[in-house]
Order: C-alpha cells, then structure tokens, then sequence
C-alpha cells in the first residue's frame, strides 16, 4: 500500500467511528422522546459542521496512542492498537472535532464569514439564522455525553474533563483578544503588537489544536506524572505558535492553488505575525501607508500593504525564514531534552513536527 493510500485508509476507519458517534447521539435523543424533526436537525447539524476538515487534531490523538502504546524505545512498532484501544482514541479524537466544529459554528458568526471550508457557514443556511447559536452549544454538549458514555469507569476520566474544561476557557481567552484587538469593522493597528499576537495564537490555536490531542492521549495510556504533561506542554505550545506564524505567512505568500484558498488576512484587518514584524520595523513614510491601507476591502490597498511587506527594511521573507530556523532550532532543542524517565516518547512530538515543519499549505 502506498503512503497515499495508507493515509486515506486511515482517515476512513476514523471517519467510521463518527458514524457510531451520530448513532449514539441520536439514540439518547430519541430515548427522551425527541422530536422526529429535532433529531433531523441535530443529525444535519452534526453532518454538516464537524467531519468536512482535515481532521489533523483527531488524528493526532490516534497517532499518539499508537506510539506510546505500539512503539519500542527505538521507535519500532511492536503492535497494532486492540479495536478497543482504537475505538477509545478515536472517540477522543472526535472529541476534539466536536470542540472545533462548536468553536466555528460561533466563530463564523461573530465574524458575518460567508464561507467555511467551501461551502456555505452554518448560520447561513436557509431556516437557521440565529438558531446556530444553540446548534453551537449542542456540538459542544455532545463532547461531554461521548466522554461520560465512553470513559467514566476509567480512573482518568476526571482528567478528561478538566482537560476540554480548561482548554475551552483558554481558546475563549484567545478569541476574546482577537475579537477586541482587531474587529474587522474598526482598524486601529496602534492595538497590534507582537505580544499581542503571541497570546492570541497561544490561547486560541495552540492549546486546543497541539497540546489537547497529545495530553489526551497520555491520559488514556495512563501517564500520570504531571511534571511529563508541563514538558509535553512546553513543547507542543511553542510548535503551536509556529504553526500558526506559518499559517499567516501562507496567508499572504502561500499559493491560492496549493493552500486552497485566497488570502484575505490583510483585507479583514487581522492582527498577524505579518503585519506585526512590519509594525516593528517600518518607517514612519511606511507606518503612514499601513494605517492608511490595512484592513481595507480593496484590492489597491492590500497591494499598498504587500509593498510594504517586501520593502528591503522590513523583508517578510527573511524574517520568515529565519524564524523558521530559530523555531526549528529551539523545538528540536526542547525535544532532545526530554528524558527517557519522564513516560514521554520523543517520536510523538518529531511526528508532530513533521507534520508542519516547511508545510506549504
């Protein structure tokens, strides 16, 4: 089997299980005497907004699993996981999809989007609306029903809990900051800074898309050393913000054909690594022409914006690539410092970095 093909088999069986998660779901709703056209809704609700991405953050608890529980101190596999052992990964993976379907349903609201993963944002669709708003609670519900259904006999459930509480709370945190730092109708880049931005990505990308699938993964295979969760945390918060560095970058220097969408961070005022690293190093000639152009729905301005970014003094590029070499650096640093006492393996962490490290898309 090719790697192609190896990796499209592996998202099948994972999207199999989220067929059992739906069943379950409806089951309890039918067993309240649900509704025929509540359970519809729930169900289109469930299809429409949680399975249609890549994925990647449920994968990853699986892909966790797998190495701590199937891997040699060499990083040889020895096993495969038991169809139990898979199941409760997945589910946990779904977990994290659930988390994330909920964060967009609400997120393309407060931000009028038009537009999620091609197709039309949930609360857009004909007879939803505002309704979206409940739609968004019931996906994060579902978190919580799956999680006592699946993991309340098992000691660790308590910290499977503490885990989606406390990084719900931190990704909320980080939208807080986005929303009032740049909201897309008022631009005022004297709020931008590269602290700024560092929380925003922090709080809103890194816990819930880097660490939550690892440390779940940890608790299901029964680490319990809370000094490996800080190191593991130490690691996967920094890969997170370079991750998301990249992915603003791509935003603007990306290929539309390759990272599949057009770039619109300058156009709808975001506060990026990009417009940051320019903020710092612009003259007051340059300062002038992003006050006066950023955040501006015309393609004219946005360009004014581009200039600037590849001016000699300011020179995206480079800085993006030396970045990348200082976040290479420190990453595998942290990652090679890991001792082989502490429960962790290193693979985990070089598996995630492989999966971003000079992505172009």
């Amino acid at each position: 089997m090719s790697a192609v093909d190896a990796k499209l088999a592996k998202r099948q069986r994972f999207e199999g299980v989220f067929s059992r998660i739906v069943e379950e779901l409806l089951d309890y709703l039918k067993s309240q005497s649900m509704p025929e056209e509540a359970i519809d809704w729930y169900k289109r609700n469930l299809e429409y907004n949680t399975p249609g991405g890549k994925l990647n953050r449920g994968l990853s608890v699986v892909d966790t699993v797998e190495i701590l529980l199937c891997t040699n101190e060499s990083s040889e596999k020895v096993r495969e996981l038991t169809d139990d052992e898979y199941m409760q990964a997945a589910i946990l993976g779904w977990c994290i999809e659930l988390l994330q379907a909920y964060f967009l349903v609400a997120d393309d609201m407060m931000d009028a989007s038009i537009t999620r993963r091609g197709h039309p944002c949930w609360y857009r669709l004909e007879g939803i609306g505002n309704i979206a708003i409940n739609d968004a609670f019931m996906l994060e519900a579902a978190i919580y029903f799956m999680l006592k259904k699946h993991f309340k006999g098992q000691p660790y459930y308590g910290y499977l809990l503490e885990l989606f509480h406390d990084v719900t709370f931190q990704t909320e945190l980080g939208q807080l900051i986005d929303l009032i730092t740049a909201p897309e109708d008022s631009v005022d880049l004297s709020k931008f800074s590269l602290k700024k931005h560092h929380l925003i990505v922090v709080y809103k990308t890194a816990f819930y898309s880097f660490y939550l699938p690892v440390a779940l993964a940890m608790r299901m295979c029964g680490v319990s050393d809370e000094d490996a969760y800080k190191k593991a945390e130490e690691i996967l918060i920094p890969l997170g913000e370079y991750f998301q560095v990249q992915d603003d970058y791509l935003d603007c220097y990306g290929a539309p054909e390759v990272i599949g969408k057009i770039g619109t961070d300058i156009l709808d005022n975001k506060c990026s690594w990009n417009i940051n690293v320019a903020l710092a190093h612009a003259t007051a000639e340059q300062r002038k022409v992003l006050d006066e152009n950023y955040g501006r729905k015309d393609a004219q301005c946005e360009q004014k914006v581009k200039d600037v970014f590849n001016a000699e003094n300011i020179d995206l590029k480079g800085k993006f690539a030396d970045y990348e070499r200082a976040s290479y650096d420190r990453i595998h640093g942290l990652i090679n410092a890991i001792p082989e006492s502490s429960g962790l393996k290193r693979q985990v962490f070089v598996a995630f970095f492989e999966k971003v490290y000079k992505r172009s898309k």
